[in-house]
């Protein structure tokens, strides 16, 4: 078990490294590894069920009792990013309708869980990231499609239906999965299987990012300056969803540990949730702007966490 525990430790740690170079394999590798992306979908169900075995439905009585950080963080990551993203994209790539589908499908997926580690690993509070990510996950299946549907459904169809079948079967199903399994076991459940899955989930997740990077493989190679220009503009739109994240926490959160919890759960994407999405119902140009801002996120959560331990903890994490 200590061994287990260790190894997830390290591979968090190396995340921001682990996942440019997980793209970097998949462009290189691309025929070989192109054929398994039929897997994927069953492997990220395999990851939201690792991710929600610390959850159960005490986190559902506690936000009914407390909340307005939800609500804040809900419409941020749900309205004000997405409409940023899609003003961004009509002003910049007006020419490509399929970059501002990508870039406004990055901003309207659900939190990520990784944000559960990066928060406590910067001191934040344990309850509103669970909350954020436990509402935003089951709502998903309805949130994402009728996003993607109002913002962008008059330039390309969307199979709203479509989405909504995939995202139950990859997030919502299990995450109520494990929740159901954790509070029939008052909680030992997730104890139990939570160290010993972690680290496969973390494969998983490595899995995830390289074989989605196959798709995009011809655009890498063949950088363009609007592809760098693409990225460029994910790269800003993702640093500002951790600022907007930290500066709506500071007014309805008030406590230090509430405003960590705001600016990752704000600042982080479910990007492989995006990139099969984007697999399964678009173009690969589609597909771009979500598989860069895998590059950004880790290296940006990095980054995010030095400053507010800094901020909040003179440096140390809580």
């Amino acid at each position: 078990m200590h061994f287990m525990n260790t190894l997830n430790k390290q591979i968090g740690k190396w995340m921001p490294v682990i996942a440019p170079l997980c793209l970097c394999v998949g462009v290189v590798f691309s025929e070989e590894l192109g054929g398994l992306i039929f897997l994927v979908p069953f492997v990220f169900a395999f990851m939201t069920f690792c991710g929600a075995l610390n959850s159960g439905f005490r986190q559902l009585w506690e936000i009914a009792r407390h909340p307005l950080p939800l609500l804040a963080a809900f419409v941020t990551l749900h309205a004000v990013l997405p409409l940023i993203g899609l003003g961004a994209g009509r002003l910049f790539f007006s020419g490509n309708p399929y970059f501002i589908v990508g870039i406004v499908l990055e901003f309207a997926v659900p939190s990520a869980v990784v944000s559960f580690m990066w928060s406590g690993m910067s001191g934040g509070d344990a309850s509103l990231t669970l909350s954020i990510l436990l509402v935003d996950t089951l709502l998903s299946p309805v949130v994402v499609p009728e996003t993607m549907r109002l913002l962008v459904g008059s330039n390309v169809r969307i199979d709203a239906l479509g989405m909504m079948r995939d995202l139950l079967w990859m997030i919502a199903l299990p995450a109520i999965l494990s929740m159901v399994l954790n509070q029939c076991s008052g909680g030992k459940c997730g104890k139990k299987l939570s160290p010993v899955l972690a680290p496969y989930s973390k494969f998983a997740l490595i899995f995830v990012i390289t074989v989605n990077s196959t798709r995009v493989a011809p655009f890498l190679r063949h950088m363009t300056p609007q592809l760098f220009g693409v990225a460029g503009a994910v790269l800003c739109l993702c640093a500002f969803g951790y600022v907007l994240g930290w500066l709506v926490g500071l007014p309805v959160c008030g406590k230090k540990e509430g405003v960590v919890s705001m600016t990752f759960g704000c600042g982080m994407r479910n990007i492989s949730a995006g990139a099969v999405i984007a697999a399964a119902y678009f173009p690969a140009e589609a597909m771009f702007p979500v598989m860069i801002a895998t590059t950004f996120q880790q290296i940006l959560a990095s980054l995010f966490s030095h400053v507010l331990k800094r901020r909040y903890f003179g440096g140390q994490g809580a």
